[in-house]
């Protein structure tokens, strides 16, 4: 049972934590402090998964010592027959919990349960890659709305034929970044496109990135120097044309304190007919952007780690391929297959991913062993 100790020893202070977290949240001064009472909330949910881990591995470790003194002292055969069945059971699980628990064990990504900003960009293949890039979109809007989040276009551009030539749009959620980051790469497809007259298979690509959502206190923004301007958003026509400025453009200069070099940022927001509510989404979005370029080090440290992971930030990286003619997808991170390419389109990704999450945590905890 050593080894049985030396893990729960390991568990220790976060019990402590967890206690005092469950403590803290129904304090009444820290629910009035919102930013504080949030985080708190968070932490106590990402303690409670491994504190139930924890409590079912102390009762599976005492069941088997019960079973055991059963099966040494009980002369009923029945009783000693239940026994070693429990024994059994508990025995088995015991080392799938141990993996749970490590794996639980190693910390995680702080940005993992930030919001997302979502980018998808048609890209080689013309006409055929926006309208790609537009069964994307698709793709994520069911994926979201079966996870129950919410996701908001915030500007587009649309292809010629259908599809996006680029489209940007906000998720809001439980965890949305540490689950829809696995995306981040280049999608490609292989098909037949409606425009192709002699039936022959095209590939074509679209990019996706997903962006950690940043907060008012991860960058530094001084807001007199953006510059403002104000116009109307597109519309169908008759009763749908917006008759006011309401679409928002702003330009700010950043410089970039990896590299020195000064550049212009350009944000367009027409996303509702309120023109506050753009401007605070365009600012939403420049925190955001600013945020990714001045952690791209870090993403970079990240890709120069872990060579075989699967979430390095490396946004160029061919990660997908979409082949219809066998409705057939390939994730070529994990070399993972399915044959169920028509639901895959229609937002039934969770597998996929929770292979990624697993190969990933698979691959942190052994870095943390090292």
């Amino acid at each position: 049972m050593a080894g049985n100790n030396s893990l729960l020893e390991k568990l220790e202070g976060l019990v402590s934590r967890f206690e005092e977290i469950s403590t803290l949240i129904t304090d009444p001064a820290v629910i009035a402090d919102q930013k504080r009472y949030v985080k708190l909330t968070k932490e106590y949910k990402d303690l409670n998964g491994l504190m139930k881990a924890r409590n079912e591995y102390i009762q599976a470790i005492n069941t088997i010592d019960e079973a055991k003194e059963i099966i040494s002292n009980e002369t009923d055969q029945e009783l000693r027959d239940m026994a070693r069945e429990e024994l059994d059971i508990c025995q088995n699980r015991l080392p799938e919990l141990e993996e749970e628990i490590k794996i639980l064990l190693v910390p995680a990504d702080p940005q993992d349960g930030k919001n997302a900003i979502l980018e998808i960009r048609g890209g080689t293949g013309g006409d055929e890659a926006a309208i790609f890039a537009g069964d994307l979109f698709r793709m994520y809007a069911k994926y979201c709305e079966n996870k129950g989040w919410k996701m908001e276009v915030s500007s587009c551009n649309e292809g010629a034929a259908g599809g996006y030539k680029e489209v940007i749009c906000s998720i809001t959620g439980d965890n949305v970044y540490g689950i829809m980051k696995y995306e981040s790469g280049v999608h490609r497809v292989q098909r037949v496109p409606a425009t192709e007259t002699q039936g022959r298979v095209h590939t074509s690509a679209a990019s996706v990135a997903v962006l950690p959502e940043a907060e008012e206190f991860d960058v530094v923004i001084n807001e007199g120097e953006i510059k403002w301007d104000t116009f109307r958003s597109g519309g169908a026509g008759g009763q749908n044309v917006n008759k006011v400025e309401s679409g928002v453009r702003l330009r700010y200069v950043w410089k970039n304190p990896n590299t020195g070099i000064p550049e212009e940022i350009l944000i367009e927001c027409t996303e509702t007919r309120d023109q506050p509510k753009n401007k605070e989404r365009a600012l939403a979005r420049l925190r955001t952007f600013i945020y990714d370029k001045e952690h791209q080090k870090y993403l970079d440290d990240i890709a120069s780690k872990r060579k075989t992971m699967v979430s390095t930030g490396d946004r160029s990286a061919k990660i997908r391929t979409y082949n219809y003619p066998q409705g057939r997808i390939t994730d070529h991170r994990i070399n993972y297959t399915i044959y169920n390419l028509a639901a895959f389109m229609e937002g039934d990704i969770q597998d996929c991913i929770d292979h990624l999450i697993v190969a990933e945590n698979t691959e942190r905890m052994k870095e943390s062993e090292l």
